[in-house]
Parts: C-alpha cells; structure tokens; sequence
C-alpha cells in the first residue's frame, strides 16, 4: 500500500521517503537506489570537486535510474566559497527538477537563480522561525529538522516531537519530518504530527548502496541512541556526530577553559571525515549520525528498508491502531 500526501504528488515519488543530502555519502550509487525504491534520492552538489564533476555524476545517476532524483546544495558560512553559481548553473544545464538547499540565508540568491526553470525547491531548516520565512521567500516544500538530527540541529534544542506540530501550525507548503527517523513508526508518527513525509539520512547511511566503508555502517549499528556527541556548541555552531574515540577527544579538548576551533581542527577537518569513510579507520576524524542510531539493527539494501517501513506503517495504521480505536 502507498502513501498519498502533498510530498508523493509534489516530487511525483511513490512513497514520501527522502534521503537526505550527506556531504560524502549522496553519491549516484545511493540515489537511485533510493529513487529506484519509490523514495527520492538526493545527489550531494559540495561531494563533487566543481560543477563539471557534478554534471558527470548527475549523468551517470541518470543512467542508473529513470526515476525522480534531486541535488542538495548546502551554502556554508566560509572565507573560501566554492563557486556556488557554477554548481547551481550544473543543476539546472542537468536537468534537475527537484533541489534540497540548506545552510545560510545567502541561499536565497541561489533559489531566484533555480525557480525560473521550474526547479522545485525543498529547503532545510532547524526552527519555525526559519521555516515561514522560506515560506514567505516562495520555496516549495519545507524539512522540518529536530534536534535528535546528525549535522547541525542549531542552537534552540527543540526535539521533532514540539519542532514538527509547532511549524505544521504555522507552514501552509507542504513539510517532511527530519531527525532521528528510521522505521515505520517513524513515518506514521511524522504523519500525525503534521508532516507529510520523513527525511532519513544516517539510517541511509547504514544501507548496502552507502559507498562508505563496512566498518562506519557497523558503527551505526553497535552504537545505540545515546552514542553521539554535541560539538562547537560554544562557537553556536553546533554539531551532532557519532560517539567515537575521536569525538570523545574533540569534547574533552573543547571542554577546556578558553577552547578554540583550531584545538581540534585536525580532528574534524573535512578531508579527514572522508578518509574514515574511506577506509573505514575511525581514528582519522569524526562522522555524522543522529540518535536514530538506537533504531539501527541492521544493514539492509535500499529496496529492502524502504518496502520494510512502509510495512511497518502500514501494519501500525491497520491493525494496532485501528485496534485502539472506538467510535462509540
């Protein structure tokens, strides 16, 4: 059985499931696998060295399926930028119809640039506050993103829980759940609370197709829902990673008195996170994940999770609560 909500008929997808933009891991391999499955599958912009590697990689996505795809362009706050107009001008010479963005408010730029091409926009945000002024700026669709999420949750700490129903009340655009969801009860708890669909990047993450090395996705698993840490929260900057002995040395040093990014900068540096992807060392740096983690048992292929937790709802929707309910 199939759920029908505003997102399936917006991003024309069969079940309202979509894997999030992950720097590193939004790779053609896993997109369309999760396109392939009924979900949308979301290619990584900032993953590919410069725009012409990202139309390479759009093209060979196509050539791995023949259903909706979209790009995640992420706009970070840096000294050094990477040439976002190239990237944007790649989307759309690819084709694209369908854009996660996230990040900083200079995105903007980026949606006036897209939406004349009939790109639809699905933007990322961490407050309700952030999620009606998208709104009011003419994107399409929001993703609601609770604190339980890996990456940034920013900085006010309101679980999905409070964070979802309180924008479903405020948002008219149609919105997806995101944040520490990996099952069926996942997708019908999002339902109820007002989203019309799920976001799910590190149970993705813990999927045959993630082209990241066995020993990350077996850390997903042998982690439970307490195994991450919170860091550079005293730069307001705030991040969720996995619970390592690498992340337990980046806390104790930015516990210290007066700590400073460059105290572990060598730890959480960018090009260290993908050499423990790579290689599977978790020595080398830090690697994202939410408190979903306490929800990963297994490491299943794409088609084999997604047809797992539209069961599991199904089943929740029809038996179990069907079961609790009277009408007299």
């Amino acid at each position: 059985m199939a759920f029908k909500t505003r997102i399936t008929e917006l991003l024309d997808i069969e079940h309202p499931i979509v894997q999030g933009g992950m720097q590193s891991v939004g790779v053609a391999e896993l997109a369309s696998a999760v396109s392939n499955a009924g979900g949308l599958g979301l290619l990584t912009a900032l993953t590919q060295p410069s725009p012409q590697a990202l139309r390479e990689e759009i093209e060979r996505c196509r050539s791995m399926t023949d259903k909706p795809f979209g790009v995640n362009l992420t706009v970070f706050p840096t000294m050094n930028s990477p040439d976002y107009a190239g990237y944007v001008k790649a989307i759309i010479d690819g084709g694209i119809t369908i854009v996660e963005t996230a990040g900083t408010s200079a995105v903007a730029e980026f949606w006036e640039m897209m939406k004349p091409h009939g790109i639809r926009i699905l933007h990322k945000c961490t407050s309700v506050r952030h999620s009606v002024s998208a709104e009011r700026k003419g994107v399409d669709a929001i993703s609601i993103d609770g604190f339980e999420c890996a990456g940034h949750p920013g900085e006010d700490d309101v679980p999905g829980l409070v964070l979802i129903p309180c924008a479903a009340d405020q948002v008219k655009i149609p919105m997806i759940a995101s944040g520490g969801f990996g099952d069926g009860r996942g997708l019908v708890a999002a339902l109820a609370l007002g989203a019309e669909g799920i976001n799910m990047g590190t149970r993705f993450c813990a999927t045959m197709e993630a082209q990241i090395h066995p020993n990350v996705k077996q850390a997903y698993v042998d982690n439970d829902e307490r195994g991450t840490h919170l860091i550079f929260r005293n730069f307001r900057n705030t991040a969720r990673v996995g619970k390592s002995e690498v992340s337990d040395e980046v806390v104790r040093r930015l516990d210290q008195p007066d700590a400073k990014f460059r105290d572990v900068a060598e730890l959480v540096a960018g090009t260290a996170g993908r050499e423990l992807l790579q290689t599977g060392d978790l020595t080398k740096g830090v690697f994202w994940a939410s408190m979903v983690q306490g929800l990963i048992h297994d490491i299943p292929t794409v088609q084999e999770l997604i047809d797992r937790i539209i069961g599991e709802a199904d089943a929740i929707l029809d038996k179990r609560l069907a079961g609790m309910h009277r009408t007299t």
